[in-house]
């Protein structure tokens, strides 16, 4: 099983070359490869569950080292389970583009950057996967968008980019220091580096990563670049990049390599509270829906932060919890927006109204994702939220449980406010003759509305099998060098 590791990166790279030559009048092979691909992909990394045991760890070590671990593993789970159902909303969605040729090409592209990022235990090839998914998804959020939209684009890229120059010159930092870029070498080499070292190397991956991850307050490019880009971009960025280039980078660099220190845990449970706050409140000033959704993931972002930052059991199980269930909600309401901008032409939600009459799998979809996000039982969003609750209140910081109680109520206005104007208010007569949106656009949402309510019927199952692994692999800490030399975590 060890040579999966490296067809999940040769994967997706072969389908963008067949991309290439398969010519762009052929949505449907082009579409129907790309389902092929992704679901293979995903099928490979469930089926690897029977072959990587509870604690241990697949290398593949042939002039490439590669390891799959508990993190790791729910990383692809993440990636792939959200690009299959974007892959399956996008067979109809693009056709108002003409073509889909591109997009693919562009999209899995990324998904061959994103694979080999988390798969990577070298800081070098860790960076240069994430510019060519940081690259892909640039192009992805200008795609199809006119002169305005390329404005947001712009300054996705600028700033995307000073990020990715902080995280590289941390990187050059530690290679001219330890001498080694090898994660395993830097997590056993790290501790001896003097102190101002430490702090300008942590003080430049907490900018370049904490950009990445739209934390509060480096989150200014991703309200624009959710409103420029295709809704199933947004669902992908959303529901994947921040969290793979961010959060994930966050865990294994500064949790795995660095080993957090206290100060550095203060300053991201910090952080994690001012946008649980700020997304919030923001959200409910919005009319644009994305726009309105995109500072909901500024919120639920700082959800996951804050229960990394605690680093104990409970904390990180709920954060990593939140981690995979914001990549079920959060892309489900983001296709839930462009299916009504597909068949309205707006997503302005004083220009909708009644579209449950209309467009009733659409609604249902915008009802579970709006339950989950807010925290309502049963859907899965309640015990993430939770989880890290508690874990705040165990661990003394009041201030920090509070600050989540009350942004799970403002995420919960914010969604109301939708459901209400979009929804359950009357029916626009400009809108008369509206129509569900199309099938594999309806097939993905339902999809993704009942994986939210069944993990949170099912959450201990998903606990058990997903994220105990990969919590015990961010609080191993710096045992990931161990972890990698021994075979076991």
């Amino acid at each position: 099983m060890n040579l999966s590791l490296p067809i999940l990166i040769v994967a997706p790279l072969v389908g963008v070359l067949l991309f290439f030559v398969l010519p762009r009048r052929w949505p449907a092979v082009i579409g129907g490869l790309a389902l092929l691909i992704v679901g293979a992909c995903l099928a490979t990394e469930i089926t690897l569950y029977a072959f990587r045991l509870y604690n241990n760890i697949i290398v593949y070590n042939f002039g490439l080292a590669l390891i799959l671990d508990g993190l790791s593993h729910l990383m692809l789970v993440v990636i792939d389970g959200v690009a299959f159902f974007i892959t399956l909303y996008s067979l109809a969605y693009f056709s108002k583009y003409s073509e889909n040729k591109r997009f693919f090409i562009l999209f899995f592209l990324m998904l061959a950057g994103l694979h080999g990022l988390v798969l990577v235990s070298d800081l070098l090839r860790f960076y240069l996967f994430l510019e060519v998914s940081a690259l892909a998804a640039y192009a992805l959020v200008a795609y199809g968008s006119g002169k305005k939209e390329l404005e947001a684009t712009f300054k996705y890229f600028i700033l995307g980019e000073l990020a990715s120059i902080m995280i590289l010159l941390a990187i050059a930092i530690i290679h001219a220091t330890i001498g080694s870029t090898s994660m395993s070498e830097v997590a056993r080499g790290y501790a001896s580096l003097a102190p101002l070292t430490k702090a300008i190397i942590g003080c430049l991956l907490l900018g370049g990563i904490g950009t990445k991850t739209a934390l509060f307050p480096f989150h200014w490019w991703l309200p624009d670049a959710h409103t420029a880009a295709p809704a199933p971009v947004s669902a992908m960025l959303s529901g994947v990049i921040i969290k793979i280039l961010g959060i994930y980078a966050l865990a294994r660099i500064l949790f795995n390599c660095l080993g957090a220190s206290n100060q550095l845990l203060l300053v991201l449970g910090i952080l994690g509270g001012l946008s649980i706050l700020y997304g919030g409140f923001l959200a409910n000033r919005q009319n644009d829906m994305k726009r309105l959704m995109s500072y909901s993931s500024i919120s639920q972002i700082g959800y996951i932060v804050l229960g990394l930052s605690l680093a104990s059991p409970l904390g990180i199980m709920g954060g990593l919890f939140h981690l995979f269930n914001h990549a079920l909600m959060k892309p489900l309401l983001f296709l839930v927006s462009g299916a009504v901008e597909y068949q309205t032409g707006t997503r302005n939600l004083t220009e909708l109204g009644g579209l449950r009459q209309k467009m009733p799998v659409t609604s249902l979809g915008a009802l579970a994702g709006s339950l989950a996000i807010s925290g309502m039982p049963p859907f899965n969003g309640f015990w993430s939220k939770l989880f890290i609750i508690i874990a705040c209140v165990q661990a003394g910081h009041l201030w920090l449980a509070l600050a989540a109680v009350i942004g799970s109520l403002l995420t919960m206005a914010a969604f109301l406010k939708v459901m209400q104007l979009a929804f359950f208010s009357s029916l626009k007569d400009s809108l008369a003759r509206l129509t569900e949106a199309p099938l594999t656009m309806t097939l993905a949402m339902a999809g993704l509305a009942l994986l939210t309510l069944l993990g949170g019927l099912f959450f201990p199952i998903i606990i058990e099998k997903l994220i105990n692994p990969a919590a015990i692999t961010v609080l191993n800490g710096i045992g990931y060098s161990q972890m990698i030399t021994g075979g076991r975590l």
